[in-house]
């Protein structure tokens, strides 16, 4: 596919993405840091969040799994993802930790163990958007043109 072809489907799905709150203006901001000294910023920032979210939510199914569930704990945990999502932009991660949070609060295992579950989802989700919008980024790249800059 030409560039311009690549330009018009990685507006498009970056456009998809923000319209259905995968991801916010924190995302373009992100994208604003990035300049040709640090041509794989974002990519970084996305990668360090999504291995810790791996770690995150592990640590979170070991907590839910015990017979009594430490909710402080549980919370604390939640707490980490809730910043770590706000800080690159993933704003449906963001919420559905702020359910996840009141369920904390509230001290409701079966509320945690949904939210936990609709988290694990999300995160999918949200890792599948970032990953076809870096191959997009890639693929124009290659293509001798450059990405077009996103606003929200």
């Amino acid at each position: 596919m030409e560039s311009h072809g690549l330009k018009t489907v990685y507006i498009a799905f970056a456009s998809d993405a923000f319209r259905n709150g995968f991801l916010d203006n924190q995302y373009t901001q992100l994208l604003q840091l990035q300049d040709e000294n640090e041509p794989k910023f974002v990519l970084q920032v996305a990668t360090l969040f999504l291995e810790d979210s791996e770690k995150l939510l592990n640590e979170l199914r070991g907590i839910l799994d015990k017979q009594d569930v430490d909710f402080e704990k549980l919370d604390a945990c939640v707490r980490k993802l809730i910043g770590s999502s706000a800080s690159i932009g993933a704003k449906r991660i963001k919420n559905t930790c702020l359910a996840f949070h009141n369920c904390c609060k509230e001290g409701s295992k079966e509320g945690c163990l949904k939210c936990l579950q609709h988290l694990a989802q999300e995160r999918l989700l949200v890792k599948s958007k970032l990953e076809t919008l870096f191959k997009l980024e890639k693929w124009i790249l290659a293509a001798g043109a450059s990405v077009p800059v996103l606003s929200q």
